[in-house]
């Protein structure tokens, strides 16, 4: 019996050990960089396109998007600042979009929750419409990047940046 119990205690081991060396098809990633001395952080999964249509196909334009995949994506300053000149307390935000083929919506919200299925708009702290724009080449996964006083996200052949200041 103790050599039953044994084998069904290794297998849960060995099964476990296996799924973990799978690759996550939106892996986890990070961006990180300082704005004004500022330190802000993007925590985000990473989808990628895989020869689908994802902005504007199975994250139909017009509809609150979480910017990723898995969980909530989330922004995160370490003092505030002002996001396309609107105010921002410092601290950890949900990131959301609402992409549009000529217009996007960039919303910091208080709800970090999986997904986008529990947002709630209520819980915006800020909405700010920002253009996109082509990147030079398509980009097949999603990553964002802090540049100079932007952050900028890239996926498929959209470019969304919105601005951070102190």
């Amino acid at each position: 019996m103790k050599q039953f119990i044994a084998m069904i205690m290794l297998a849960f081991v060995a099964t476990g050990a296996f799924a973990q060396d799978k690759a996550k098809p939106s892996p986890a990633a990070v961006a990180e960089g300082v704005i004004d001395g500022v330190n802000v952080k993007i925590t985000y999964s990473a989808p990628s396109a895989r020869g689908r249509k994802i902005v504007g196909g199975l994250d139909p334009y017009g509809k609150v998007w979480r910017t990723g995949a898995n969980e909530t994506t989330t922004i995160e300053f370490s003092a505030p600042v002002k996001v396309e000149g609107k105010e921002v307390a410092a601290g950890k935000y949900g990131l959301f979009t609402i992409p549009g083929e000529t217009e996007w919506v960039v919303i910091l919200n208080t709800g970090i929750k999986w997904g986008a299925y529990t947002y709630k708009q209520e819980e915006d702290v800020i909405r700010v419409n920002v253009k996109p724009a082509k990147p030079s080449a398509f980009v097949e996964t999603l990553n964002f990047t802090v540049e100079k006083n932007q952050v900028v996200l890239k996926f498929e052949n959209n470019q969304v940046a919105f601005s951070v200041k102190k």
